[in-house]
């Protein structure tokens, strides 16, 4: 890959979905039914989805989910490559869900409050595949999806720990990314809200965004 990746959230339609992976989006994100946040799905919708863009697509659940049984039935039956948990579930739940599903990148969420997120995310090395951090407030039920940025030098703290790649989410937009980027090095970046206007994926903001990447 000759740039940093490039995860497109909330994809709402097939529309989206052919779009962000038309101008290169290595991960399409499908927001499942959750608490908050923008472009829930019912599970039928994100299925449609999947089952009408190329294989090759690289698709993940966003799921709310903290039981593994019921995550991983979820991710069997959709079909997607990926599967985010946007609640910072039991590392012996997430070893459950590393078994059942062997052949299914984990994005594991790690909401950046404070120095303890650090060591959230150093918890999930060896687990999960990638580690997003967030700007989601769990205590108050809200999981993602803020248009908020939070403390970079913390996300950068967690990049330098582990060896895990690392998706940096949050806030996010055309405006800021190269800064985002050039502080915390993450592997990938991951956008919502900063892609959209009157909640449809912009096309004018997703190549001004790609422009901006490294």
């Amino acid at each position: 890959m000759n740039r940093i990746a490039l995860k497109v959230c909330c994809i709402s339609n097939v529309k989206e979905a052919e779009l962000a992976l038309e101008k290169g989006a290595d991960f399409l994100g499908l927001v499942g039914p959750m608490p908050s946040g923008p472009g829930i799905l019912s599970l039928a919708e994100i299925r449609s989805i999947v089952q009408s863009i190329p294989k090759s697509a690289k698709t993940i659940l966003l799921t709310s989910e903290e039981a593994p049984l019921s995550i991983i039935k979820s991710v069997s039956q959709l079909g997607v490559s990926a599967v985010q948990i946007v609640r910072e579930i039991p590392i012996a739940a997430l070893k459950q869900i590393r078994v059942a599903l062997p052949d299914v990148l984990i994005f594991s969420v790690v909401h950046v409050v404070d120095e303890d997120s650090v060591d959230t995310a150093m918890g999930y090395e060896g687990l999960a595949d990638y580690i997003l951090l967030d700007s989601g407030k769990p205590s108050k039920g809200i999981l993602g999806g803020t248009g908020e940025v939070h403390n970079w030098n913390l996300s950068r703290a967690i990049v330098e720990h582990l060896k895990t790649p690392v998706f940096l989410a949050g806030g996010l937009n055309p405006g800021n990314v190269a800064d985002a980027i050039s502080l915390v090095k993450p592997y990938g970046v991951d956008l919502c809200s900063g892609l959209r206007t009157n909640d449809e994926l912009d096309p004018m903001k997703l190549n001004t965004f790609i422009k901006n990447l490294p």
